[in-house]
């Protein structure tokens, strides 16, 4: 077997290190893989495996290769990724030109799905973060990082640590996650992470170490211990926030200083939603295609900067609990309302605002590119307007906004340095504007007009020498070269050097002509290395301004969001909702703010709904399918959550008592994945909300004990209701839709119930649905109408009307039979038969019968009385 090359040695050497990424070395213009990587990355990409020593005679010996340009990496390297794969990037870390043997080489960076920060595989609307989750016995932690951008964010929980866990990364939805041992033995945050969230994990206990996480937290945060960031009692969260630093660390291998901040926080800060919830709220994206429009988030969306975007999503994730912070956020978007000349000319200037957030994130990082930095000089160019236009506002918020650093000395030095249109590459030289160095002007001078300037010198020679024939010429051997015919050979001056005699002249140099000579044949490789030169220092020099620039992309984008949500008030017609602790929902003419944007005529019924903690705590709503019970339940949750997270409302007025968490459960299906059916699912979430609810809650139950008989199910049904009505059990304010028409009778059994039902008319065989919702319980369901409208065919349709008319009939003969019990008993109980089976019973001892002994025994008891 043929040796190893030093090359090869090199790679397997690199790669013996990265065992769990896919390889990508740089060999010239492209990044190479080989052996099994090669084998994993053609199959996976598409790319043709070739081999190197194709001399061996034996191909058991040859290694499969294959490779990516570099310029087009990106690519292929998010397609990896979407497929579970981490990518390894090998660079070369020295000049092949100076390098003396083998060029060095190592891994500069390792991208996972969690640390990605290339532009073209993020979604700018977006966060992308990574989680650590930490769990013992009795507590827990998870930390989460976007490290396109900085954000880094951690909270920790003493009490109920797995279901708050979860949450957690619900609200997050990590795209990749660490997990240390108790976390991962948990069967709730495992399944979440690795079925619901689909998010890679590993299981890496020795990065949870709390001596070493503490260590890396006062470093990374420039702090002297962790009492200065509100952690020197919480262990757990030291541990959390520790790993995932050491894991960006190990695989970013890079300044992180844009990670400057820590938002740490605890349960209580803000609502918490649960899985279940923001899936049945439809948030973010549709509950059946997963996609944005649809959403609650569609619909307040418009906001006209990326960064503006995210922060958006997350107040909608994250919905505030004090009247103060919400009511900061109100009082913003009601004057931006109320003035729509500022609020328009806001909007156009934010339009000309890139993702500073992000932008600022590759220069600290090292990626950015001289297109980045213009791009950072554009967006920055705008925050004077912003600034001169929140100025004049009153509301804290604005005022607090219109103190933006508008960063003009930064756009200077870009401006000063990078030219209006740079190449997209920074290794090829044309991005230093003229002027900027007087090296750089003198050495592209050099560069585009080395001819003038041979023929400069050669006019100046001939001036001073007075030989007229004088020329210069050029060879690979000499170089540059002076002619002078031999006649005149005399003439020539001192300083000249001969190198070369010729039948018919002499070739002379001169130090001038050498100097110019280097310049020449240097300038093209000097010029594209100074340049590089000094875009870096121009971009370390901005980096140092990290603290500056994320502040003020924070307040653009606070501001950028304000907008977003007055400009929706406006053409939405929504009103200002009043905030506070009373316990009372009160809303007029309440409308689904999904629902009426997305019907074809644009019309949609109003409806009021009142709930307090006294005589209206809970609200039993019956009706017809399709009538709209679910519609009006999820507009009163939607409506309290976009007080909460300092929107305008979809209604005519509303007074919204802060709620400290909302719970749904509203549609199941079968979880075929964990084997529960739709009743067990149904099962499981109702007793999250009996476990998790508050007095405080805002609980949205849609017809309770469905998936089971009918008798159990309204036995579940009733008993939930019961629950969550009585005030020393829970007391919760709570809208229940039902079809169990019996318990509409709790109105006048429980204190603080009070019935609705949605109104409907029917016309001969035919339903119409008014969608009103009107005191009082329904009389009917319309179940065979509303199969109708749903495009059941008529026979089996007049076959529905026969069987109820017969069970109507049976049950009409049931209850007369009861009423007359006493005057015509059905079992005569003086009877011969009936004393004997009477006799039979009292002597069977229920609590040990079996069922097959059950069975045996009422077959015996039917014979007895045939």
């Amino acid at each position: 077997m043929a040796e190893t090359t030093p090359m090869m040695r090199q790679y397997k050497e690199i790669k013996s290190q990265t065992s769990d990424c896919i390889l990508f070395f740089r060999l010239g213009d492209f990044y190479e893989m080989f052996d099994d990587d090669a084998r994993t990355a053609s199959r996976e990409l598409d790319l043709t495996l070739t081999t190197r020593d194709r001399a061996k005679e034996n191909p058991d010996e040859r290694t499969p290769m294959c490779g990516v340009p570099y310029h087009s990496s990106e690519a292929y390297i998010a397609r990896l990724l979407a497929k579970g794969y981490k990518v390894a990037i090998c660079e070369q870390t020295e000049d092949p030109a100076l390098a003396k043997g083998l060029v060095s080489r190592d891994v500069v960076r390792i991208i996972t799905p969690g640390t990605v920060i290339f532009s073209s595989m993020l979604d700018e609307r977006k966060s992308n973060y990574i989680a650590s989750v930490y769990l013992d016995a009795s507590s827990g932690a998870v930390c989460f990082a976007d490290i396109s951008t900085g954000e880094f964010s951690l909270a920790s929980f003493s009490e109920n640590n797995e279901t708050h866990i979860v949450n957690e990364l619900g609200r997050y939805r990590p795209a990749e996650a660490v997990l240390n041992a108790g976390a991962s033995e948990s069967s709730a945050i495992s399944a979440y992470v690795s079925s619901s969230a689909g998010c890679p994990f590993q299981t890496a206990d020795q990065r949870f170490s709390f001596m070493e996480s503490a260590a890396l937290i006062c470093e990374q945060f420039s702090v002297s211990d962790l009492d200065g960031l509100g952690l020197g009692d919480n262990p757990a969260a030291v541990c959390a926030a520790g790993a995932l630093l050491s894991y960006i660390h190990e695989t970013q291998k890079t300044d992180l200083s844009h990670i400057n901040s820590l938002n740490f926080y605890t349960s209580g800060q803000f609502m918490e939603l649960d899985l279940y919830t923001r899936r049945n709220l439809e948030l973010t994206e549709t509950l059946r295609s997963g996609e944005k429009r649809g959403s609650l988030l569609w619909v307040l969306d418009s906001t006209k900067t990326s960064m503006g975007g995210r922060l958006l999503r997350s107040w909608l994730e994250k919905p505030l609990l004090t009247p103060a912070a919400i009511n900061r956020r109100l009082n913003a978007v009601g004057e931006l309302f109320g003035d729509g000349v500022i609020r328009g000319e806001l909007r156009l200037a934010l339009r000309e605002i890139g993702d500073i957030e992000r932008l600022i994130g590759r220069i600290v990082y090292g990626s950015a590119n001289c297109r980045d930095l213009v791009a950072l000089s554009s967006s920055v160019e705008k925050l004077p307007e912003i600034k001169r236009l929140l100025t004049p506002m009153k509301a804290s918020a604005l005022r607090e906004l219109s103190q933006l650093d508008d960063l003009q000395d930064i756009k200077f030095k870009i401006d000063r340095a990078i030219c209006d249109e740079p190449p997209f590459s920074v290794r090829e030289g044309g991005m230093i504007r003229s002027g900027y160095s007087e090296e750089v002007d003198k050495l592209r001078q050099l560069s585009e007009n080395g001819n003038e300037a041979v023929a400069a010198i050669a006019a100046a020679e001939r001036e001073r020498t007075g030989i007229k024939k004088l020329r210069i010429g050029y060879n690979k051997v000499f170089g540059y070269y002076i002619e002078i015919p031999r006649s005149q050979s005399s003439e020539v001056p001192e300083n000249y050097i001969r190198k070369q005699t010729l039948a018919n002249c002499e070739r002379f140099i001169t130090e001038e002509l050498k100097e110019l000579e280097t310049s020449l044949l240097n300038a093209k490789d000097r010029l594209t290395a100074l340049e590089y030169e000094l875009f870096t220092e121009l971009r370390e020099d901005i980096a140092k301004e990290v603290l500056r620039i994320q502040r003020t992309a924070a307040l653009v984008a606070e501001a950028d969001v304000l907008a977003s949500l007055a400009e929706n008030a406006a053409k939405n017609n929504y009103c200002m909702p009043e905030i506070d602790l009373s316990g009372i929902i009160d809303i007029r003419d309440g409308r689904h703010p999904v629902v009426e944007r997305t019907q074809p005529d644009g019309l949609f019924v109003p409806n009021d709904t009142y709930l307090d903690t006294f005589g209206n705590r809970t609200a039993i709503i019956t009706g017809p399918n399709m009538a709209g019970k679910s519609t009006y339940m999820r507009q009163t949750a939607l409506i309290v959550l976009m007080a909460q997270i300092g929107s305008f409302v979809p209604a005519k007025s509303a007074r919204i008592g802060i709620v400290d968490r909302i719970f749904t459960r509203i549609g199941a299906s079968d979880d075929l994945a964990s084997g529960q059916s739709t009743f067990m699912v149904e099962m499981s979430e109702v007793a999250q909300i009996i476990k998790n609810a508050t007095s405080k809650s805002l609980l949205i139950l849609d017809e309770i004990g469905r998936g089971t008989s009918t008798f159990d199910g309204m036995a579940i049904a009733r008993a939930v209701l019961e629950h969550c009505t009585d005030k020393k059990k829970l007391g919760a304010k709570t809208m229940f839709a039902t079809h169990y028409h019996e318990l509409t009778a709790l109105e006048d059994e429980l204190e603080g119930v009070k019935n609705y039902n949605i109104s409907a008319k029917k016309r001969g065989d035919e339903v119409i649905f008014l969608r009103k919702i009107v005191p009082g319980g329904a009389d009917d369901s319309y179940g065979i109408e509303v199969a109708k409208l749903a495009g059941v065919p008529d026979s089996v349709i007049r076959r529905a009307k026969a069987v109820l008319s017969s069970l109507e009939s049976k049950e009409n003969v049931r209850h007369e039979s009861a009423f007359s019990a006493e005057e015509e008993p059905q079992i005569s109980l003086g009877s011969v038969a009936a004393e004997a089976v009477a006799s039979r019973l009292r002597s069977i001892d229920l609590n040990t019968l079996t069922p097959i002994e059950a069975m045996n025994l009422l077959f015996e008891l039917k014979r007895g009385v045939e």
